[in-house]
């Protein structure tokens, strides 16, 4: 298929790398009008060679800045919030610090973005918002604390967003990748030593990593009418971790 998304106005966010910017991608290639944003510049710039229309530097911790870009970018159909960071170890390993930087990256930022972007949403007459969760907000692997504790607030603040603007045309749905190789990821990985890949490998049922254009696919789904009447849910893409 093609054109899923002609005619649609999208704002991704953290589409500098991985996911974010997987989603951009793919939402341009069916059609949308996208703005791709990153507090990374460099890591934009070359995405209008991909058909991207429009780059942004945008801070998603700074409420001024969040509501300064929503004013000027108006009406959009799809809003997907890809920014996020995984935190290593226990409860012992995390400080106050990391804890704060943790849900205020995961989790305030989607609350900063959806609540710019959401008026001018309803006026228009709706729209989807698409959050990037994660199997661990489900189901927590070990020495995810507060990675975990955050992507589980995203997926309430997911369905509590759908419940509340359901009957005025809104939709808002998360998504729960499993192990994804994103650059981000492999970084994690060396960071476990030379075995790190095969670990992360290891706890992927298929016997292999996802891909970020797999969670693309998922979120062009959700940005489209085809999605027209799905809303409030973790949509799981997993390659079995649940399992």
């Amino acid at each position: 298929m093609a054109d899923r998304l002609k005619g649609k106005r999208a704002i991704v966010t953290a589409a500098a790398a991985g996911i974010g910017r997987a989603c951009a991608i793919a939402f341009a290639r069916e059609g949308a009008t996208v703005i791709a944003t990153d507090i990374n510049e460099a890591g934009i710039a070359g995405l209008t060679k991909e058909g991207i229309a429009e780059v942004a530097k945008l801070d998603v911790r700074n409420t001024a800045d969040v509501n300064a870009f929503a004013k000027r970018i108006g009406k959009v159909d799809i809003l997907l919030n890809a920014a996020g960071f995984v935190h290593h170890g226990t409860i012992l390993d995390c400080s106050e610090e990391d804890f704060d930087f943790s849900f205020d990256l995961n989790v305030k930022s989607m609350h900063r973005t959806i609540r710019a972007f959401l008026p001018d949403m309803l006026a228009g007459g709706g729209g989807s918002i698409v959050n990037i969760s994660s199997c661990a907000a489900l189901r927590p692997p070990a020495n995810r604390y507060v990675y975990s504790s955050s992507k589980a607030a995203v997926s309430l603040l997911t369905r509590a967003v759908a419940l509340d603007f359901i009957t005025k045309g809104i939709r808002c749905n998360s998504i729960c990748p499993g192990t994804v190789e994103t650059p981000s990821m492999l970084d994690r990985a060396a960071a476990q030593g030379p075995q790190g890949k095969e670990m992360f490998v290891s706890r992927q049922k298929m016997g292999r990593l996802g891909t970020a254009d797999e969670i693309a696919s998922m979120a062009v789904y959700l940005g489209s009418d085809e999605s027209a009447f799905t809303t409030g849910v973790d949509l799981v893409v997993d390659g079995g971790y649940m399992l």
